[in-house]
């Protein structure tokens, strides 16, 4: 027969008598209707239980595949986004309701666990390095599947490229430079530079409004401590 843990509904391991402490937030599964002070185990000479583990805010294995599979729905739906415009709109949308995507799932598969503002926020805040991650690599193969396989990535580099030397005349103008600092930004390696900066700033706002979005969401389906 399985049992269950009555604060996150982990499974408890199978065995000859009940586990102790369950072994995913570390609630104890065995209560004592009496029991004497420490200090009085000590004056007889006895020795008490170990004190249990503190318990976990969060069941991390649970909240990382949450958030790893809204991160994997992210990354198709913006690839795919490349090719279909309302497709676009659907990923973008999602990417920006991720944490609270998450933070339902992992309520979903530990009904019992506790939430709350702190609790999303944690979450929200593993939603978001997910959703980087996965937005990273996949529209980093996907780039290069279109540069070196279907060679269709001319006129991406055109426009790019027409941009770049627009603002840095500009640039230039307004705040006169060196020669060599102007032809270095001419370089495919400042436009590289430039590219990676910009992922780097969204990647920041980002993990910003995953952890804002999972606080949120926390307080909508907040969940008080289990009593033991």
């Amino acid at each position: 027969m399985h049992e269950f843990c009555h604060r996150c509904g982990g499974e408890l391991p199978a065995g000859d008598g009940a586990a102790p402490f369950c072994p995913h937030c570390g609630a104890p599964q065995i209560y004592l209707l009496d029991h004497e002070p420490t200090s009085a185990n000590a004056d007889d000479g006895t020795t008490g239980t170990l004190p249990p583990p503190r318990p976990q805010l969060v069941e991390w294995k649970t909240a990382i595949r949450c958030a790893v599979l809204v991160a994997i729905v992210a990354a198709a739906l913006s690839v795919a986004g490349t090719r279909v415009p309302m497709v676009s709109a659907l990923g973008s949308l999602w990417i920006i309701s991720g944490s609270l995507i998450t933070v339902g799932l992992y309520q979903r598969r530990r009904p019992l666990a506790l939430m709350d503002a702190g609790v999303g926020a944690r979450i929200g805040l593993v939603a978001g390095l997910a959703l980087i991650t996965c937005l990273g690599v996949s529209m980093a193969v996907a780039g290069l599947v279109a540069r070196y396989g279907l060679h269709n990535m001319a006129a991406f580099d055109g426009q790019l490229t027409e941009q770049l030397h627009a603002q840095i005349e500009k640039a230039a103008a307004a705040n006169p430079a060196p020669p060599e600092v102007i032809r270095f930004m001419y370089t495919p390696e400042f436009r590289a530079g430039i590219m990676l900066a910009g992922f780097a700033m969204v990647a920041g706002a980002l993990l910003l409004l995953s952890a804002l979005g999972g606080a949120v969401g926390g307080m909508l389906r907040m969940r008080r401590r289990a009593s033991v």
